[in-house]
């Protein structure tokens, strides 16, 4: 998706976390901040931790973090 997004909006500055451009799932086109997948975050995680401590890793150090205007907008993709 992200390569897709970056075809779409080549000169927008695009705030990108490293490592989860897998659980990009859009763009907000009004704000140019990106939409992460909550459930795609927590499986990347997943790699390197057991589940609740991936849950606990993304909402702790992830999900709240803010970095600007641009701070990600986040899915709740998993109900």
């Amino acid at each position: 998706m992200i390569d897709k997004i970056l075809e779409w909006y080549p000169y927008e500055e695009l705030e990108r976390l490293d490592g989860f451009d897998d659980a990009i799932i859009g763009v907000a086109d009004d704000s140019m901040r990106l939409i992460y997948s909550i459930k795609g975050c927590v499986e990347i995680l997943m790699k390197s931790m057991n589940e609740e401590d991936a849950l606990e890793h993304f909402n702790e150090y992830i999900r709240c973090a803010y970095i600007g205007d641009r701070t990600p907008i986040w899915c709740i993709d998993d109900l």
